[in-house]
């Protein structure tokens, strides 16, 4: 995978130029304190993605951290959310995936994560030690794989080296005991979060499905004009 050949910058600010699967479904937040900005942003359908897992990873691991709250409980509780954010997910890139010809990285993320809710459910419910006590190496496990084959589907570094961060975090975890899910849930959010809020790399645009030739040459055009602000 060539990554180190890209012209793009690891990460940047949000540029204005996006494509047509990126316009579509584009959220535009404006935070404001009188006369004072507070945040002002766009988030595409992916970054969406993002910010939905950031948030239901910090619920899920503050929680088990924190609340005294029965480990079957929070399995039924953070299994059904999981199911919903995974529907969501599919929803909102479904567009995306289809137009990029990355279809597939969908059933991957959706196989991972009922690896990940299967394994964790199987642990909690028949009391299995050893994976109870992994938890959290399993979902930075997970995250990891789903980052590095994203990173490789879009040829992009910074998601490879997210996927990096995951792994780095596995091998810390033991040395963070009593605390490893807050730590693990602040590798999982804060990544999610970051990739949300930042313009990350990936390969130029391909030959696009589901186009007519006008919005293909569209998009090359805002590939231009991004090119032109970097």
């Amino acid at each position: 995978m060539t990554f180190l050949n890209s012209s793009e910058p690891l990460l940047q600010p949000k540029q204005a130029a996006l494509d047509i699967q990126d316009l579509k479904g584009l959220l535009h937040i404006r935070v404001q304190l009188g006369s004072r900005i507070l945040l002002q942003s766009h988030y595409t359908r992916i970054d969406q993605i993002f910010v939905l897992w950031g948030v239901l990873s910090s619920l899920i691991f503050a929680t088990a951290q924190f609340v005294p709250l029965a480990w079957t409980t929070q399995a039924w509780i953070w299994s059904i959310l999981t199911i919903g954010a995974a529907l969501a997910m599919t929803v909102l890139s479904w567009c995306w995936t289809g137009i990029e010809r990355l279809r597939w990285l969908i059933w991957l993320w959706v196989s991972l994560l009922v690896v990940g809710v299967s394994l964790t459910d199987y642990s909690i419910f028949q009391c299995w030690g050893w994976g109870m006590a992994h938890l959290s190496e399993l979902w930075l496990l997970v995250c990891a794989v789903g980052y590095w084959a994203t990173g490789w589907g879009l040829k992009s570094r910074s998601l490879g080296l997210t996927g990096l961060v995951h792994l780095l975090g596995c091998l810390v975890l033991p040395w963070t005991m009593p605390y490893q899910f807050l730590f693990a849930g602040l590798i999982l959010a804060s990544t999610l979060f970051f990739l949300g809020e930042y313009q990350w790399d990936m390969r130029p645009p391909v030959d696009f499905a589901n186009l007519t030739p006008s919005q293909r040459r569209f998009n090359q055009q805002q590939h231009l004009l991004r090119q032109a602000e970097i």
